[in-house]
């Protein structure tokens, strides 16, 4: 994603969506998402790199303003890849519960989401 996905917010929606999750720092090397797993998390990267896998191949990387593990959320599967920080992530987590409740409750959140989505 080469635009951030808070940009199609306002400050108060960006507010809104930080507030639902929790901010978390994982370290380089941590993989916070993994494949063939439920899907009940995922995480908007505020700093850092991950690399995005299916198997042992890199099929992305991801940066700031990115959305990581909307994908089985939204499609009530199992995870499709693994994520692995490439440097220290700073993350807002977002449970599965939270991210359908904010897709409920803020349209504009649900029409980002489903554009990530469907861009993978």
């Amino acid at each position: 994603m080469s635009v951030s996905f808070f940009e199609s917010f306002t400050p108060q929606e960006v507010a809104r969506i930080s507030a639902a999750g929790t901010r978390v720092h994982l370290p380089e090397g941590w993989s916070p998402i993994s494949e063939r797993t439920p899907a009940d998390k995922a995480y908007i990267l505020l700093e850092g790199r991950v690399s995005v896998r299916r198997g042992k191949e890199e099929i992305a990387q991801l940066g700031p303003g990115d959305i990581m593990g909307e994908k089985a959320i939204v499609g009530h599967s199992l995870r499709t890849a693994s994520i692995v920080a490439l440097t220290p992530l700073d993350l807002i987590h977002l449970t599965a519960e939270a991210v359908e409740k904010l897709s409920d409750e803020m349209p504009s959140f649900r029409e980002a989401l489903n554009a990530v989505v469907e861009s993978r």
